[in-house]
């Protein structure tokens, strides 16, 4: 077999990791519904905002990530905060992650995806999630419908339906529930739990904040929290590696940005870090 060949085999799976990675970062904010004190674990209530108080995130927010495995440069990934949209004629925010391979990764396993997520305007519960899967030969186009009179969740492609699902109070998609968190106060030492569903099943999210340090990554040197969720409800590559890490630091001032995101699997070690900042508070 060739190194071409070599090198393919090798790369495509741990590139499919590191896509996976970046949806388990919205994941992983299932788990950051921090409150005061130290070594306290509750669930968070469901209400976050009220109307005395302002989201550290307004419409043109947007997030420039670089992403790399093994130390190769392998894409970029970018997280915005779309204009106020109207949803079954309510107002609700529109956030939006995209992740793709960059030129010479395509040429090995190309990655485009996108994944929007519909939150109501004050923040207690996810309304709408859509996944676009464009990785290698694989296409999926997901909707996950949140149906609150009803109280469940329904997963839906173009065809396939999947049985509803039950909603817990409060529940969130994996990517608006990354929104909420920047809303929360942090406690160092502190563990936590919230609802979040892809549609498929609904788990309690756990994260425990580590520690307070300084890190600097290509936007700049920040203050951060360093958060560690716990991997054992999240599939595909982390589900397969026994000793799966993920680790994702937030700043510690009121905007809460994601700064810098790391993983260790069965493929290899891959991070991302915050490039770009624009139209932050």
């Amino acid at each position: 077999m060739s190194r071409f060949n070599i090198f393919r085999l090798r790369c495509q799976p741990a590139l499919s990791g590191l896509t996976a990675a970046i949806r388990m970062a919205c994941f992983f904010g299932a788990a950051l519904a921090v409150v005061s004190g130290l070594a306290t674990l509750i669930i968070v209530p469901a209400a976050s905002i009220t109307p005395d108080m302002s989201p550290p995130f307004t419409p043109g927010e947007r997030l420039v990530f670089s992403l790399n495995w093994q130390g190769i440069s392998a894409g970029k990934a970018e997280l915005i905060t779309m204009p106020i949209t109207t949803l079954s004629g309510e107002p609700a925010y529109h956030f939006v992650l995209t992740a793709r391979t960059n030129g010479f990764i395509d040429n090995f396993y190309k990655v485009r995806n996108r994944f929007e997520a519909f939150a109501d305007m004050t923040l207690t519960r996810s309304l709408l999630f859509k996944r676009n899967q464009r990785e290698g030969d694989f296409r999926r186009d997901v909707d996950v419908h949140f149906d609150w009179k009803r109280g469940e969740a329904q997963y839906t492609t173009k065809t396939k339906k999947r049985a509803p699902i039950p909603l817990e109070d409060g529940t969130f998609d994996p990517l608006s529930v990354l929104f909420y968190v920047r809303t929360l106060s942090f406690a160092e030492g502190a563990e936590v739990k919230r609802y979040v569903t892809d549609g498929k099943k609904s788990v309690e999210g756990v994260m425990r904040i580590v520690k307070r340090e300084k890190i600097t990554v290509p936007a700049g040197t920040y203050d951060t929290y360093l958060v560690k969720p716990d991997t054992k409800d999240i599939g595909g590559v982390f589900k397969k590696s026994k000793d799966a890490t993920i680790s994702l630091w937030l700043t510690a001032d009121y905007r809460r940005l994601p700064v810098k995101i790391k993983s260790k699997v069965a493929v290899g070690s891959f991070y991302g870090e915050l490039e770009k900042a624009e139209g932050v508070q």
